[in-house]
């Protein structure tokens, strides 16, 4: 029986480089964000398949900067499940808002991101080309600006 856990990464675990260039093909990226952020994996029977990584930006927000899935379990819905295990974490640490940031062309990412409950709250321009030393292409588009992307939380009720 498949059994998907999805669990922090252990401080003796090594940090599932090859899977997180997946999702941020630029490793110096990738090593400005790792250490700081909060890391976990998905484990399917022993065997890592999936990553995601949170990082704190400012009071009560946390940017989910990573999401990554080998690609032979691509399309099995694990991808929503790490998105949907972020927005639980988010909220049971108490953040208000989460947020992400994908590619233009990312458009399988924009449409999960959506589904998850997430809407487009703005565009870095260029962020790819100024940021990203080679250009990147994905379905056929080059990847130029981020489209930024964020959910709130439980919001606090207090009771009088």
């Amino acid at each position: 029986m498949n059994c998907l856990n999805i669990r922090p990464l252990l401080s003796e675990e090594q940090v599932p480089l090859s899977l997180l260039l997946l999702a941020d093909p630029s490793e110096k990226a990738i090593e400005s964000y790792i250490h700081r952020g909060y890391n976990f994996i998905a484990d399917l029977n022993g065997e890592i398949i999936g990553v995601y990584v949170l990082i704190d930006t400012r009071p009560q927000t946390v940017e989910l900067v990573n999401v990554a899935v080998v690609e032979e379990k691509q399309g099995h819905g694990i991808g929503k499940q790490l998105v949907l295990h972020a927005i639980e974490t988010a909220n049971f640490m108490g953040y208000k808002t989460i947020e992400i940031g994908t590619g233009n062309s990312s458009v399988g990412q924009l449409a999960l991101y959506q589904k998850c409950g997430f809407r487009i709250v703005g565009v870095d321009r260029d962020f790819f080309t100024i940021h990203y030393d080679d250009p990147i292409y994905e379905n056929g588009i080059q990847c130029r600006d981020m489209v930024r992307l964020a959910l709130n939380l439980l919001i606090d009720v207090q009771f009088f």
